[in-house]
């Protein structure tokens, strides 16, 4: 029976947030959670309802650093994001920052790949695209982030990135790469989930047919033929925290009888989320082992 694995998300990168974003993770490693995600934004961007729309929305920390500070402070939780836009940062530099984190941190990073949404941030630090042109970037940009964790030297032409004798030394500690975790729904992004994912993240929300969304992931993996490589992942990033065991237990079952390897928790942002956290885990995780 397969067992499964617990992450913490809903945590923010917000800077007035950090002190609980620290304890809740540095807690979470002492319990046994398998992964922390935080979002990776610089600017949230004008959403009209949710956590995004707090009148700190552009007081953020960079994820990317921030990860690395908490590595030094954890031991085993592996940490990672939920998602990194990859056309927002130069993909070559951004595999680099990986790799160094990877081997720093013995091998706990999970990274996320999107395709970015929030066009605020794209104006203030790097260049606003269309969505097509933004997916293509990611596909673009990963491939050249894959031959470099891999290869000896890299000479790469795409039509948005390219390098020339670039050698990215240390590799990963986690081979051939950290685990990559997508978390989009539309159908491009959907299928790069199955091409090259590792967890797959269907977000609980928005206008589609998780259903179908997730059967678009498993086409693309038998395609790719790494059906047995994908896993999925449910629960929440953002909402209404839940607090109550009993309802946990009924998310956590309905998602092993879907066949999800992973659940994400998200707690309150307070004393009262690092018990929910011990909570869960003494009344939850021991019954999903």
């Amino acid at each position: 029976m397969t067992e499964m694995k617990f992450m913490l998300g809903g945590l923010g990168n917000w800077y007035n947030d950090y002190g609980h974003i620290e304890k809740v993770i540095l807690e979470a490693d002492k319990l046994g959670f398998e992964g922390a995600l935080m979002p990776d934004h610089y600017m949230w961007g004008q959403m009209a309802r949710g956590p995004m729309s707090r009148p700190d929305a552009y007081v953020t920390m960079e994820t990317w650093i921030t990860l690395s500070y908490l590595a030094g402070k954890t031991e085993q939780i592996h940490l990672g994001t939920l998602v990194t836009p990859v056309p927002f940062r130069p993909p070559g530099m951004l595999a680099k920052m990986i790799s160094t984190l990877d081997v720093l941190s013995n091998g706990r990073v999970i990274v996320g790949i999107g395709a970015g949404w929030s066009q605020v941030e794209f104006e203030g630090y790097s260049a606003w695209n269309k969505s097509k042109i933004r997916v293509d970037k990611t596909h673009e940009g990963l491939q050249l982030m894959m031959e470099l964790w891999t290869k000896d030297k890299v000479d790469f032409d795409g039509k948005f990135y390219k390098a020339k004798g670039a050698v990215l030394e240390p590799k990963p500690l986690q081979k051939p790469y950290p685990q990559l975790l997508f978390g989009s729904r539309g159908d491009r992004m959907l299928a790069l989930s199955g091409t090259y994912g590792d967890i797959i993240y269907l977000p609980p929300f928005g206008e589609y047919n998780l259903t179908e969304a997730r059967n678009k992931v498993i086409r693309a993996a038998e395609k790719a033929n790494r059906a047995n490589k994908i896993s999925f992942m449910t629960g929440g990033m953002r909402g209404v925290p839940i607090t109550d065991m009993n309802e946990y237990i009924k998310l956590v079952e309905s998602a092993k009888e879907a066949g999800d390897r992973y659940y994400m928790i998200s707690v309150p942002r307070d004393e009262i989320g690092i018990n929910t956290l011990r909570e869960f885990a003494k009344e939850i995780m021991p019954s999903f082992k």
